[in-house]
């Protein structure tokens, strides 16, 4: 499979997607099984599907048609709210609503590390040199985690205690971008450690929605920020190498709320997932639709796009 498009619904299905035709390939239907689909992640080598489902994590293998995860992991409390992979693949790290971010071998199926972060964890992802987790949370915190020390070596809360809700970070590490509920999104360049200069500088801020800011992702090429809101729209803001954000286009055509995206390997195209029960692929160029996924049952809240190389 060379595009590898999957969503996630509050129907509790999974759902695989022929990216141009629209088609459904595959569901993976959980008869049964209680639970409904948070996040989803592919694995580098496009072999695994992890999905976050309330408490645990399912990992699919992608080849194999079974509905049958390969492998469950179990330890979470509460509602799991992020999972990513580690670039090799060997690990998978997931936040929660429980306040934990742990860090899970995928050869032993066993939790390899546990980080108390006190407070609801809504999004976590692994730095580009692989050796640091970011985490923001529901007190309005941003963490920056050292895989090698086990600690947490920095912290920012740049609007108080107002919720921090998703974050995001350029491919080659330079710069950290962070939306609040509110709408309201924060930028920092990322200085290296053994420099003179703050790990984190504060370099702008801007109110990106005036509603409720679901999800906000940079582009693989860095030049966009695509952000997702409850005002059932989608913008796209070009960032130019001295941090200036300037909003590009607005992706309408969504009916409800926008909750997930993912860009295509060449920046070219964005996924997302709404609460109209529809996924949408975007051309980044036009602004425009070229293919709606038609399918789910109840909400569409999460998405997930690999075509580059495996």
């Amino acid at each position: 499979m060379s595009v590898i498009l999957v969503t996630g619904s509050y129907d509790h299905e999974i759902r695989f997607w022929e990216a141009w035709s629209g088609i459904c390939s595959r569901t993976i239907a959980r008869g049964g099984e209680s639970g409904q689909v948070n996040r989803l992640a592919i694995s580098p080598d496009k072999r695994f599907l992890a999905a976050a489902i309330h408490k645990k994590v399912n990992i699919y293998d992608i080849a194999n048609p079974s509905s049958q995860p390969i492998v469950t992991f179990e330890g979470h409390t509460g509602n799991i709210t992020s999972v990513c992979f580690h670039t090799e693949g060997k690990w998978l790290v997931t936040g929660s609503e429980d306040g934990t971010i742990k860090i899970w071998d995928l050869r032993s199926s066993t939790v390899h590390r546990n980080y108390d972060n006190e407070a609801p964890v809504n999004d976590v992802i692994v730095h580009p040199n692989q050796g640091e987790l970011i985490s923001c949370d529901q007190a309005g915190r941003l963490k920056q985690w050292d895989l090698s020390e086990n600690i947490c070596t920095h912290e920012l809360t740049p609007a108080g205690d107002t919720p921090m809700r998703s974050i995001s970070l350029a491919s080659d590490g330079s710069c950290l971008v962070a939306g609040n509920v509110k709408g309201k999104c924060f930028v920092w360049k990322i200085n290296e450690e053994r420099s003179d200069l703050p790990r984190f500088q504060a370099v702008t801020k801007f109110q990106a929605h005036n509603k409720y800011l679901t999800r906000l992702l940079l582009s693989p090429d860095t030049k966009y920020l695509a952000t997702c809101s409850a005002d059932t729209t989608v913008k796209v803001w070009s960032l130019s190498p001295t941090y200036e954000f300037k909003l590009e286009k607005v992706l309408q055509g969504h009916q409800r709320w926008v909750w997930d995206c993912a860009f295509s390997a060449d920046s070219a195209y964005l996924v997302t997932a709404s609460s109209d029960h529809t996924a949408r692929l975007w051309e980044m160029a036009s602004g425009e639709t070229v293919r709606q996924y038609n399918g789910h049952h109840k909400a569409a809240v999460c998405c997930a796009l690999h075509d580059g190389a495996g």
